[in-house]
């Protein structure tokens, strides 16, 4: 398990058993991830998706509280997997971090309650697994444009070649968000008052 440069973010690597009949390997496990993350991910629900080459989607995230945790895995294909920091009093704040996650070289990708997440389809029909530990409640859904130019995520194709959702297109910036209230505070500041921060480009 790898914690990434964003807070409550971590990439697991599992090892690979092969043998004459193919491989095994263990996806997730939650005795590893509790163990770093410091608190158990209940799975109330498990996504997939698959996906075209070029469909972005994201950037996405719900309110906190509850909140949604996530835990992204690649099945087939190859996608561009990103972190955004949305949560208001990060340290990290406005800044995002993208990993490649591949079918053939799995890895698990864990995103904690806050966190935007998008991801990009590499290759045509990329098959994308995750758990969450909210049900989808469209409610609670928000949503940051992938192409702000703060936030400045250098996706691996041009935005003409991406393909997006009428809601997704039209989601706001992050600054946009801030100002209107819709963003999470991160853990440290929640409950707290005080002067909102500006965004900042971090990557």
């Amino acid at each position: 398990m790898e914690p990434l440069d964003i807070d409550g973010a971590y990439l697991y690597t599992p090892r690979i058993f092969p043998d004459h009949r193919g491989t095994f390997h263990e996806s997730y496990r939650s005795v590893e991830l509790t163990a770093f993350t410091g608190q158990p991910m209940p799975v109330a629900q498990v996504n997939c998706v698959v996906s075209g080459k070029g469909t972005l989607r994201g950037v996405h995230f719900c309110d906190v509280p509850p909140g949604q945790a996530k835990y992204v895995m690649c099945m087939t294909g190859r996608v561009f997997d990103v972190v955004v920091d949305v949560r208001v009093g990060s340290p990290t704040f406005g800044r995002w971090r993208g990993v490649l996650l591949d079918g053939d070289q799995p890895r698990g990708l864990y995103l904690a309650e806050g966190l935007g997440h998008a991801l990009l389809a590499l290759t045509e029909g990329a098959k994308v697994s995750y758990m969450c530990s909210q049900a989808y409640d469209p409610a609670r859904e928000r949503a940051v444009n992938a192409f702000d130019v703060e936030l400045g995520i250098e996706w691996p194709l041009e935005p003409a070649r991406c393909v997006l959702s009428d809601k997704d297109t039209a989601a706001p910036s992050l600054a946009e968000a801030l100002e209107a209230g819709l963003l999470p505070r991160h853990p440290a500041v929640r409950g707290r008052r005080g002067t909102e921060p500006s965004v900042r480009r971090t990557a």
